[in-house]
């Protein structure tokens, strides 16, 4: 396989809603253009893409596969993206290293959320886009009422290239109406022939449309179209072209991946009008510059956009070359290490399989193995050139996570630490107040996914445990208390008496101590005890066991004596005296509060705000974007948002999206501290 110059590269991202067949249209695509002998996936054929142990059980796509395509003198790298909500960071990085996004749409189900987010990223990424009606030959299927739901959603850019040639048990091939022909495939092999004459008319309306559409790309044709004349086919092409480079129109296709209909005419098109990568203009840089996509450029640039771990290949890096040609065994500067790094090796990847080449041409996708570069990095001769990071969906999923066995504690962190390089949707961290070990990622089952490929390749077991929440302490008004510490055991007794007044800090100060003490009742050296003891208490609570909070304490009076009194003693007298001082001021739990900001279609606000009000949380404000999606904006307990991810999406069939900040604390209700004084209690009583 040999590396194709820019101009003959086409990067073609495949998106759209969960299970709708972008994985078999990017397996028809390999086996029309005779890259797999087999249809992969279907009728016991073992995908190419789909490879992974987890992906096979699951029966989605869990990670970009690559799908090199040689045809009609191009080479298309399709990216066949993931799009179930827990690994749709994937289709976002994927879609930041290509200049068109083709969404594959059911023609029965018409546009779905996950489809609508996606559409919105390839918008913010300035993609060409297009789309792929698929399983045409289903019942219910309608080529015409899914187009309007696709028009009424996303605009009247959108136009048909080709029609159905038939519909459900009816179908049997696509009519082209950029050629004004007729395509059926037989296996590998395509026939054409005229339009059928019940097609006639049909076809030739929507040619016109097309030609009114792509029009608009170039201000003489435009001006012909208009006064009546025929546009020529050259000029239809050339336009088409150009219009889909400068996203003035969307084509629209469609087919039957299992037929394997209507794809020979995708390709076709994605390889002659499909924009190349010198059409997309410029990738922008954290510095707020950009850089031309070009292969005249001599000085080599390449950006990561994923990196994987596989446990027979190693460390995988992912990479587009931006500018120049880079070679086996070049070194360049990662700009965010500064340290360069070797390409000892490339590759181009299709599925699992993967053929070292021996260049690789600006614009072009090729794997390099054994990088330490991280996914977002960018490398170039100087190290000074660093690509703008692209936007992942928020990772707003936690969960606490601990091994089955203690000794496997440091083994479990290594692992998903690594695995957390690899995927910027996921972080690990251990909350030092909790003792938890905590995974941010996206979605439950990219948790699922990552302690299932723990177990196989480290042998480690693990679960997932509830969140303990931070808690804290505090009082509402003024007590005093006498604390006082005597014990005589025959030698050295001990010997130490402290009066302290409490009163809460409303100012946000978390802890003050004042020291009163006149006439030397208790020995200035000894107040620091005093000090230590209180802090020392304050940690495990006076009620529940959560931190204390917000309180001032002042030593005022006590006693000492001059040969049983010590530090220790100090110590313990201040617990006691913090103790029953708290008690009598009528102590409180605290709980942390989020203000949460949730992005959701208009339809879902009602749903959404009751369920803020049903998590005892209140709604502080609600407006409208740009894009016409409702932004609810509350402040709720975080006690109720540990699953408001899931929550969510449950919600809001997966198109609502949200995030939070810490909003401090405020005062639990009364029956919530009880609960969890209650909880607190049996724990002791059983030594827990």
């Amino acid at each position: 396989m040999g590396a194709p110059k820019t101009d003959n590269v086409r990067n073609v991202v495949l998106v759209g809603q969960g299970g709708v067949g972008k994985t078999s249209l990017a397996e028809a695509m390999l086996h029309l253009s005779g890259k797999t002998a087999r249809l992969g996936g279907h009728d016991g054929t073992k995908p190419t893409l789909d490879y992974d142990a987890e992906e096979v059980k699951r029966e989605f796509s869990i990670s970009t596969s690559i799908a090199p395509i040689d045809w009609k003198g191009s080479r298309i790298n399709v990216l066949d993206a993931p799009c179930y909500p827990d690994f749709i960071g994937d289709a976002y990085a994927a879609m930041s290293v290509c200049e068109s996004a083709l969404f594959v749409v059911d023609a029965a189900a018409g546009p779905q959320p996950t489809t609508v987010k996606l559409w919105y990223a390839a918008e913010d990424l300035r993609l060409a886009r297009a789309v792929f009606v698929n399983r045409i030959d289903k019942e219910n299927a309608n080529f015409e009422t899914c187009l309007g739901l696709l028009r009424e959603r996303f605009g009247t850019r959108l136009g048909a290239v080709t029609l159905p040639w038939g519909q459900g048990e009816d179908f049997g091939g696509v009519i082209d109406l950029v050629r004004m022909k007729a395509r059926h495939c037989n296996g590998t092999e395509q026939t054409e022939c005229e339009i059928p004459e019940e097609y006639r008319a049909q076809a030739e309306a929507a040619h016109e449309t097309l030609c009114e559409l792509v029009a608009e790309a170039d201000d003489d044709l435009m001006e012909k179209y208009l006064e009546g004349e025929t546009l020529t086919q050259e000029e239809i092409e050339g336009l088409l072209s150009r219009a889909i480079a400068k996203r003035l129109f969307v084509p629209v296709f469609v087919g039957s991946c299992i037929k394997e209909q209507g794809v020979n005419s995708l390709m076709d098109d994605i390889a002659t009008y499909f924009p190349a990568p010198t059409d997309y203009g410029e990738m922008p840089l954290i510095d707020g510059d950009s850089l031309k996509i070009s292969s005249e450029d001599d000085r080599p640039v390449v950006f990561v956009f994923k990196t994987l771990n596989d446990p027979s290949q190693g460390r995988i890096s992912f990479i587009k070359v931006l500018t120049g040609t880079i070679e086996p065994g070049m070194e360049l500067v990662n700009a965010r290490t500064r340290k360069s790094e070797r390409m000892a090796h490339l590759y181009v990847m299709c599925g699992r399989e993967m053929t070292e080449v021996g260049h690789a041409y600006a614009g072009d996708i090729v794997v390099v193995p054994k990088l330490a570069a991280e996914t977002g990095d960018t490398l170039s001769v100087s190290g000074k050139i660093e690509a703008a990071a692209f936007k992942f969906p928020n990772s707003q999923y936690r969960i606490a996570i601990e091994a089955e066995n203690r000794g496997d504690e440091e083994k479990l962190f290594t692992f998903i630490d690594r695995a957390c390089e690899a995927d910027p949707t996921m972080r690990i961290e251990r909350d030092e107040e909790t003792g938890q070990t905590i995974i941010s990622a996206v979605g439950e089952a990219q948790v699922s996914v990552l302690l299932n490929r723990l177990e196989e390749r480290t042998k480690v077991e693990a679960r997932t445990v509830p969140i303990r929440i931070p808690y804290r302490e505090t009082i509402r008004r003024v007590a005093s208390a006498q604390g006082r510490h005597k014990k005589q055991t025959g030698g050295a007794g001990q010997f130490g008496d402290c009066y302290l007044r409490v009163e809460p800090l409303l100012d946000g100060t978390d802890y003050e101590f004042v020291d009163e003490v006149v006439g030397g009742h208790i020995p200035r050296a000894l107040i620091p005890a005093v000090d230590k003891g209180v802090q020392e208490t304050m940690k495990d609570g006076v009620i529940a066991g959560y931190p204390l909070t917000g309180i001032r304490v002042a030593c005022y009076d006590g006693s000492y004596h001059p040969v049983d009194s010590n530090e220790m003693a100090f110590r313990t007298a201040a617990r006691i005296a913090l103790k029953k001082a708290c008690e009598d001021a009528d102590p409180v739990v605290l709980e942390p509060m989020e203000n949460i900001t949730v992005t959701i279609p208009e339809s879902y606000a009602g749903a959404v705000m009751g369920d803020v009000s049903g998590s005892r949380g209140r709604v502080t404000g609600m407006d409208t974007n740009n894009r016409g999606e409702t932004v609810v904006t509350a402040t709720v307990p975080y006690a109720e948002l540990v699953d408001y991810a899931t929550r969510l999406r449950s919600l809001t069939r997966g198109t609502g999206d949200f995030t939070m900040e810490p909003a401090g604390y405020e005062q639990v209700p009364y029956d919530v501290q009880k609960h969890l004084v209650e909880f607190y209690e049996e724990s002791r009583a059983q030594g827990r």
